[in-house]
């Protein structure tokens, strides 16, 4: 025999929807955060090199060029954040509404693993131009 619990999922109560938004929000700040020091890449090699060119000097600025790809790299990376964080802000609201909520982590752990190789070929390219 079952209980009225097995039967009806519990109901969804405010605070868990609305600390589903805050999370979601959480990593949209983050999202644009990323895409933001992206931004702040590109155009600071764009602004030495334009410097460089108005005193019309070598600015002493490493000329891989890789500051550019990074930059498109990290606003690209901050937009997927806020594409999965909005895929993870509907299933959990979808498990909350069945009450069949199962946390996660992969949105974490993914993040946080590109984030990491990102700081390092940063540094990788930091300690080059030193």
């Amino acid at each position: 025999m079952s209980s009225d619990k097995d039967i009806h999922p519990s109901p969804l109560k405010p605070n868990d929807h609305l600390a589903n938004e805050r999370t979601y929000l959480a990593w949209v700040r983050t999202g644009i955060g990323i895409m933001a020091f992206g931004f702040v890449v590109v155009k600071f090699s764009l602004f030495v090199k334009q410097i460089g060119f108005v005193l019309q000097t070598k600015v002493a600025a490493p000329s891989h060029g890789y500051s550019s790809i990074i930059g498109i790299i990290l606003v690209a990376l901050g937009t997927l954040a806020i594409l999965f964080a909005f895929l993870q802000y509907r299933r959990t609201e979808s498990q909350l509404k069945t009450g069949t909520y199962k946390p996660t982590t992969l949105l974490t752990t993914l993040l946080t693993g590109v984030i990491l190789l990102i700081s390092i070929l940063l540094i990788a390219y930091l300690l080059q131009s030193v």
